[in-house]
């Protein structure tokens, strides 16, 4: 009966969060996933017992019905994870309930509002005395996950650039300003920039409220009105962040989850890994492969087989040529890791490709002995072992891809 409810849900690999409710429909848990199908599927396991104890044993007998919604990325299930166990404060999120240490996203009501997190413990108690020193436009949380909820406002600051709570310091908010992490502005009372500035703080709200669709609106709409004024830069800018919101890159939020929480429902495994690799015959017959690999598993139908121009025999020529195009293809969904065969060489040029067009993804290489056997990863140490396993898979597939495509190719001519 189980097994034939679960398979009615249709339940997709994509992140989001899920509810289990009682028999009135009244959530008793809610949690959230990088894949909706794998993690609801883990709660009718025998071994759930062993695994979760016998708190959540006892949630999931008294359940009747599973709702989910899916989300576009594990950042906004972490959001709107946060915002549901506070509106509905489920019996078996006890923890995440009565965790004074949680964290709070705090926008304050100041001409130039700052954004920064707050425990809850020295929240509740700077209100209890009236020693709160700002006032509060919006509040967020509290988010029982330190580290997830810091990793968040990271990624949010690269396409929302906001002032944090140390900005009041010069030399801390030029430096911000450099990264473009701040706002720009040589005035507090320079009306124009703090005009969009204050736009830029009303995108961040309406993400925390998961009105992400709206935010696309608002700047699908202003980038087709500045390119009508010939304002051709502040396009551009509405552009990449139109972009970057689309491509959210949230590698370390994966990384960063922590396996150990009663509701850390991430699995520890990357939603997209791309790997590449190159085969010829002492430079004729150039052809490069790109497979993919999405929450642990290969995605043959997003395989992709690329004829390299430049005939030559130059591996690192090849892949940059292969990146280079693949990442002309922005209607495929962009990878959260990287993986190519060789050593820094490799990596510096897939670097220099990305940077060029303002993309972050981690990037690994996988260096091999003389009869192509993995021997060392070249890379951040958190990720190679974390996903060594995925890492040494993938790569080995992509080789198998490219050769395989190359003899059929020279078996063609």
């Amino acid at each position: 009966m189980i097994r034939q409810y679960i398979n009615r849900l249709e339940l997709p690999r994509e992140p989001g969060i899920y509810i289990f409710r009682d028999y009135r429909k009244k959530p008793l848990y809610i949690g959230r996933a990088t894949s909706l199908r794998d993690r609801i599927r883990s709660y009718f396991l025998s071994d759930l017992i062993e695994t979760r104890g016998p708190r959540i044993v006892d949630m999931v007998m008294k359940a009747k019905s599973i709702t989910y919604e899916k989300n576009d990325s594990v950042l906004e299930s972490i959001i709107l994870e946060g915002s549901l166990i506070k509106q509905y404060q489920p019996y078996f999120n006890v923890s995440e309930k009565d965790d004074k240490s949680s964290q709070y996203v705090v926008i304050t009501d100041e001409a130039w509002p700052r954004v920064f997190l707050a425990r809850a413990r020295d929240l509740e108690a700077s209100k209890k005395h009236g020693s709160l020193p700002y006032r509060i436009k919006e509040l967020f949380g509290p988010y029982p996950h330190a580290a997830l909820i810091k990793e968040a406002l990271r990624i949010l600051r690269k396409m929302f650039p906001f002032k944090d709570k140390k900005s009041y310091d010069p030399r801390h908010d030029r430096f911000y300003m450099s990264i473009g992490r701040s706002p720009e502005n040589d005035e507090k009372i320079d009306t124009e920039a703090r005009k969009k500035y204050i736009k830029t703080i009303n995108y961040l709200i309406l993400f925390f409220k998961g009105k992400k669709q709206i935010i696309r609106d608002r700047i699908a709409k202003d980038m087709v009105e500045q390119a009508k004024a010939m304002k051709f830069e502040d396009a551009m800018i509405s552009k990449k962040l139109l972009f970057a919101l689309n491509h959210i890159n949230e590698i370390a939020l994966i990384k960063n989850d922590s396996s150990n929480s009663m509701n850390s429902d991430t699995h520890h495994r990357e939603h997209r890994i791309e790997a590449y690799d190159i085969a010829h015959l002492s430079g004729t017959n150039v052809v490069g492969a790109m497979v993919v690999m999405i929450n642990g598993e290969m995605s043959p139908p997003d395989h992709r087989k690329f004829i390299i121009h430049k005939q030559k025999n130059d591996d690192i020529a090849g892949l940059g040529e292969m990146v280079f195009r693949r990442l002309n293809h922005t209607e495929w969904t962009y990878p959260d890791l990287i993986v190519v065969d060789g050593n820094q060489n490799q990596i510096k040029i897939v670097e220099n490709i990305l940077k060029s067009r303002r993309i972050e993804v981690p990037i690994v290489a996988v260096t091999k002995n003389d009869k192509h056997k993995a021997t060392s990863l070249i890379g951040d140490e958190s990720i190679t072992t974390k996903f060594n396993k995925a890492i040494i898979e993938i790569n080995a597939e992509a080789h198998r891809s490219a050769l395989a495509f190359h003899r059929k190719k020279r078996r063609i001519i």
